[in-house]
């Protein structure tokens, strides 16, 4: 595209390439819902060469996103079918083939936000109403009082994974990893039992979080009862996961919890008391309620709400559920 980078390295490039030019490769996500066994990623939808992001070196340490990147030959690479054109001023322009997306929440990264609006960001760091689909050859309109600076809380999608980029400060202002561990210690020194089993249940530790364990609390999704594992309460041999709550009756899935243990997801430093639906990540109630409201692009045209955790869709009435545990009853 006719555009050089000068040799002061003050950006990060960010894409699927694995060259040289590439500080962060990023491969597609696969939804927590499938077995990564079972799904093989036919052609990514990445770009190789999908952002950069440039990051000034005094104070406020201001960092900007662009679309596309700079290959080996240090010119900007952008695929045939990539939309390109000329700015009225004379230089050239362009967008990813499949879009580089921004959304700054309203309220930055805290438990007061609010979604913002997705935008598609230029190859020159211009902000664009999104087009039609993901890679369709008219460019949206140029949104004039908006810029390509990233906030804490920013998200940004390349089709195929989305980013959340967070701020020192605002890093500094999150729950740690021994947060955490001190709040799922908490959690399990008030000796949650089973209100049928009556057996103690215990949150698993963080680094064992795929083996499902003997103590390991499962909830009702539809209303939220914690209970241990048991075999009962199934409707039908066809929606295995349909089970009935001894406690209230309500008919829905079943499943193991888990505690969310990636600290930057956590808007707040509250205890883990919702879990998002249906995969059973549990984390503080703001930070469910944050992430259960964010529409995160999917595929070509759709938005819906994603798990944090493990990018499962949400389902359900609220994309979460308030967790009841009963404490002992000696």
């Amino acid at each position: 595209m006719g555009m050089k980078y000068s040799s002061n390295p003050h950006f990060h490039t960010i894409g699927r390439s694995t060259e040289s030019p590439i500080d962060f490769v990023v491969t597609d996500t696969i939804s927590g819902s499938q077995n990564s066994d079972e799904t093989q990623i036919t052609q990514s939808t990445i770009s190789r060469f999908a952002c950069r992001i440039v990051c000034d070196r005094n104070a406020p340490y201001t960092a900007r996103i662009f679309a596309a990147g700079f290959d080996s030959s240090k010119n900007i690479f952008l695929g045939e079918k990539a939309a390109k054109w000329k700015n009225p001023d004379g230089h050239m322009d362009g967008l990813t083939t499949n879009g580089v997306l921004v959304m700054h929440p309203k309220g930055g990264f805290t438990e007061e936000s609010k979604p913002g609006v997705w935008r598609e960001i230029s190859v020159c760091g211009d902000v664009y109403t999104l087009r039609e689909t993901r890679s369709a050859q008219q460019r949206g309109k140029l949104v004039e009082n908006e810029t390509n600076i990233l906030q804490d809380g920013s998200l940004i999608d390349l089709c195929g994974a989305t980013l959340l980029w967070r701020t020192a400060d605002g890093l500094f202002h999150t729950p740690t990893q021994k947060h955490i561990e001190a709040l799922r210690q908490e959690i399990n020194a008030a000796r949650p039992q089973c209100p049928v089993g009556l057996n103690t249940l215990a949150f698993p530790s963080i680094n064992r979080k795929d083996v499902v364990e003997e103590k390991q609390p499962w909830a009702y999704l539809s209303c939220g009862h914690v209970h241990g594992y048991h075999n009962w309460g199934h409707r039908s041999d066809i929606e295995a996961n349909e089970r009935e709550c001894p406690m209230c009756r309500t008919v829905g899935p079943y499943v193991p919890l888990w505690l969310g243990c990636e600290a930057g997801f956590y808007v707040d430093a509250g205890p883990p008391t919702y879990a998002f639906t249906p995969c059973g990540h549990v984390c503080s109630e703001k930070s469910a309620k944050y992430w259960s409201q964010i529409p995160l692009p999917h595929g070509t045209h759709a938005f819906h709400a994603s798990c944090p955790f493990c990018a499962a869709q949400l389902t359900g009435e609220h994309n979460c559920v308030k967790l009841i545990f009963q404490g002992p009853i000696d």
